[in-house]
């Protein structure tokens, strides 16, 4: 994990353990970088925990957009 400093806001995360999703997640923010294990609780600054939420929100979107598409 990088360093962060004392004054971040930090958020604890678990990601989930599947048989799709098994590998852990790497996330990278300017010059600092976290590989997070799935299935285990982490502590997370802010702007890794942002790109982690960004992230599902898109693919929360592209799957909407997907079905939309095929009722067409």
């Amino acid at each position: 994990m990088a360093n962060t400093t004392a004054a971040e806001k930090k958020y604890k995360i678990r990601l989930p353990k599947t048989k799709e999703m098994a590998d852990d997640v790497f996330v990278s923010v300017n010059d600092r970088s976290w590989l997070i294990k799935r299935g285990e609780e982490v502590e997370l600054p802010e702007c890794a925990y942002e790109v982690l939420r960004n992230q599902e929100l898109a693919l929360l979107h592209a799957y909407e957009y997907s079905e939309a598409a095929e009722r067409k």
